[in-house]
């Protein structure tokens, strides 16, 4: 290996989790994210690095615009998806949910909001509010004028603020609602849990057309409440359902003959759940399997 591919390695290596952090918040999907990585380093691996000013912010520039053409062909291939389309889980560490500015922008709820931008417009939000990138450095990334950056930060802004939890929600509320799950699996308490849904809860199952799952959202507690206790009966007689965080939340997973079944994330505001999203596509689940480092 000769000097300046070594050097080009070692930048590559240093910068590497925060490459996929941010192709992950812009894709939701660890499959693409991972792939955008491999386009990143074969493009970076051809730069000459003595006319590189800033590694990180040239590598950052080389992800977005890979995860940007990537996410306009996801958008395509969610059209033909089957049923409702869930980000891909992650197994986090407990330093994710730390940075509580990370964990919000990895959380499946967040995940879903940044699916109702545009392309441009994500990568935007995600490199100004998450990466805190100046509006120079994201024109750049994404081929527009720094005065029309400004104006698409400030539109998904309001599009982002519209729609997000309503407030930070703890990791305390965020286990209090999968404690009362856990117990409803475990006894058929089911009451303890219709407690927690909101009225307008949402429950989003993603199979992929691989797995068994509702094929359209269920709206309501009352929905909910029936689905879930059809489901949690069957869930607690084939497998056993367990805490874990993912995408720096608490989660549970739910393991029948030793391997991931579902993986359930919540989304909770003022105390009670307002989202379930459970992940069953098997493609989806590989991420489960050990940790994943994220940085910003």
């Amino acid at each position: 290996m000769n000097h300046s591919t070594s050097t080009a390695t070692e930048a590559f290596v240093a910068h590497r989790n925060l490459l996929f952090t941010v192709a992950y918040e812009m894709l939701g999907s660890a499959a693409d994210a991972e792939d955008v990585l491999q386009e990143t380093w074969l493009r970076w691996a051809g730069v000459d690095l003595g006319a590189v000013r800033d590694r990180r912010a040239y590598l950052v520039r080389i992800t977005t615009r890979q995860a940007l053409s990537r996410l306009r062909t996801l958008g395509r291939r969610k059209e033909s998806y089957v049923g409702p389309w869930l980000p891909e889980p992650l197994l986090t560490s407990p330093d994710v949910a730390e940075d509580v500015e990370l964990a919000e922008s990895v959380s499946m709820a967040m995940l879903l909001v940044l699916e109702t931008l545009t392309p441009t417009e994500r990568a935007v939000f995600v490199l100004r509010e998450v990466f805190d990138l100046g509006y120079d450095e994201i024109a750049d990334a994404v081929g527009k004028s720094p005065a029309a950056v400004r104006q698409i930060a400030h539109r998904a802004r309001a599009h982002v603020a519209a729609r997000r939890p309503r407030g930070a929600v703890s990791p305390a509320e965020s286990r209090d609602a999968l404690d009362a799950f856990q117990r409803a699996a475990a006894t058929g308490d089911l009451q303890g849990l219709l407690d927690i849904l909101a009225p307008d809860v949402v429950f989003l199952g993603d199979g992929g057309g691989i797995k068994q799952a509702v094929p359209r959202p269920i709206v309501g507690a009352d929905k909910v409440g029936r689905l879930l206790a059809a489901g949690l009966g069957r869930m607690a007689a084939v497998g056993t359902l367990r805490p874990a965080q993912v995408n720096g939340h608490p989660a549970l997973i739910l393991r029948a003959d030793g391997a991931i079944d579902t993986v359930l994330a919540v989304r909770v505001d003022d105390g009670l759940i307002t989202g379930l999203y459970a992940v069953r596509n098997p493609e989806k689940l590989s991420h489960m399997r050990q940790e994943t480092a994220l940085r910003r």
